[in-house]
């Protein structure tokens, strides 16, 4: 018996000291810990998203004057895919790119943290390509068009090619290639499996006939279909430079977008406004934590104790675990922070309050401690499963900000499973001293004696 409970207080000493070196780190950054504690490279600071430490948001109008595709809400999330896609290519942590809509106009909504420069911002999203090949229309077709726009009518349309369902949106790679004849550069396109499908349809309809080549919606090239292309392998044309040509590759592969985009509103978040909202998260949270605290005191007693220094030790070791992943923190981020703090709690309630009705009934501190435990086990291994079911299916199906708020609960729900079944017990055991058992109402709530 006497071994055990000394293995009990080693135990309860280690799990302190690891906090204390989790606070530590989750700490690292900040001026006074560092000057104490020089940590070098580990005094690192969190990372934070957009409305946390400022960066650009963006607006942009959808353009399906063009589209032929048999779902818009397909085609915006291919969009979507493909700028969050770009902009973590340049490094920008954890962008939030949403979709919304308003009767017949889709629009998206960029939010890149810690990019300030507008101007760098938009260069990100619209350098990204939109590539298409165009069919030559027939003469009578042009005639009629050119008469019109000469009268000031169907100026948007193009007089000699009509856009096909051939896009970027198809491509599977490019590559940077050279005209065997003039060594001038070219790209080399490669088609995915429907594409190159849809590239011989195309190519077998026009033979003899011009096919445009078109990027950004304007014409690189038109040349002459001489016969059907299988292998969905084609030639990419133009006046380009060495440098062009490798920067139309690079921009390519890093994806093409499946519809034309118009920027429509520009917003730059200062980082004193991140600030401030940090600062009022932190002190929602802190007062929270000091109620929650003074109650389990009040009503807990000595298990109520127990229950802070467990929590607090919890806080440092899932804040030090979002330092080293690391998660990206937002707004909802910390409000999943929070909410696994209020389950971890919740965890050491059904603990204490099973305890305490196996203290009433006469049983021995220890086995009091040990029944209401494996009592309290079911319910918040049920509850807790609960939980991570839901933030798997909202980071599953959720956007960046929903996601965000998934990782930190499903994390926080994890590390406070833990904490009330090994901390908690481990300390309360270390506690139930011969001594301390002869006060049994330090170990029951609320109001009883007995």
């Amino acid at each position: 018996m006497g071994s055990s409970s000394a293995r009990i207080r080693i135990g309860a000493l280690l799990i302190i000291l690891f906090g204390v070196v989790a606070g530590f780190f989750a700490a690292s950054h900040l001026g006074a810990v560092e000057r104490l504690f020089p940590l070098g490279v580990l005094a690192r600071p969190f990372r934070l998203g957009l409305d946390l430490s400022g960066g650009t948001h963006l607006l942009y109008r959808a353009d399906f004057s063009n589209f032929k595709g048999a779902s818009r809400g397909e085609a915006m999330a291919g969009l979507r895919d493909v700028i969050e896609r770009r902009v973590n290519l340049f490094g920008v942590a954890e962008p939030v790119v949403q979709v919304e809509s308003s009767g017949d106009e889709y629009r998206l909504i960029v939010e890149l943290a810690g990019v300030r420069d507008i101007r760098e911002a938009i260069r990100l999203i619209g350098e990204t390509p939109f590539l298409e090949f165009r069919e030559a229309r027939s003469p009578e077709e042009t005639e009629r068009i050119l008469a019109a726009q000469a009268k000031g009518q169907e100026l948007a349309q193009d007089p000699y090619f009509v856009p096909t369902e051939l896009t970027g949106r198809y491509l599977k790679r490019a590559e940077l290639q050279f005209d065997p004849t003039t060594n001038a550069p070219l790209i080399g396109v490669e088609f995915a499996d429907e594409g190159s499908a849809r590239f011989e349809d195309i190519t077998a309809r026009n033979i003899g006939r011009p096919l445009g080549i078109y990027l950004d919606g304007v014409a690189l090239s038109a040349p002459v279909v001489r016969e059907k292309i299988s292998g969905g392998k084609a030639q990419v044309t133009g006046q380009f430079t060495l440098k062009e040509a490798r920067d139309l590759v690079r921009r390519l592969n890093s994806g093409a977008l499946p519809l034309p985009i118009t920027l429509v509103n520009q917003q730059s978040v200062e980082a004193s406004l991140g600030a401030e909202s940090l600062a009022k998260s932190l002190w929602a949270s802190l007062i929270g934590f000091g109620a929650v605290a003074l109650f389990m005191l009040f009503w807990y007693r000595l298990p109520g104790l127990v229950a802070v220094l467990a929590l607090v030790i919890y806080m440092a070791v899932v804040l030090s675990l979002f330092k080293a992943i690391p998660v990206t923190l937002t707004a909802a981020g910390i409000a999943g922070f929070v909410l696994s703090i209020g389950m971890a709690v919740d965890a050491n309630v059904l603990i204490f309050e099973r305890t305490g009705e196996e203290l009433r009934r006469g049983r021995a501190l220890p086995d009091a401690i040990r029944e209401g435990f494996e009592r309290a086990w079911t319910s918040i291994r049920d509850s807790n499963v609960s939980s991570l079911i839901t933030a798997a299916i909202l980071y599953w199906l959720g956007t960046s900000v929903v996601k965000g708020f998934a990782t930190t609960l499903g994390l926080g729900v994890l590390i406070s499973m833990f904490s009330a079944i090994s901390v908690s017990r481990t300390f309360l055991m270390a506690i139930a001293t011969p001594r301390l058992a002869r006060y049994r109402a330090l170990f029951l709530s609320g109001f009883s004696r007995h």
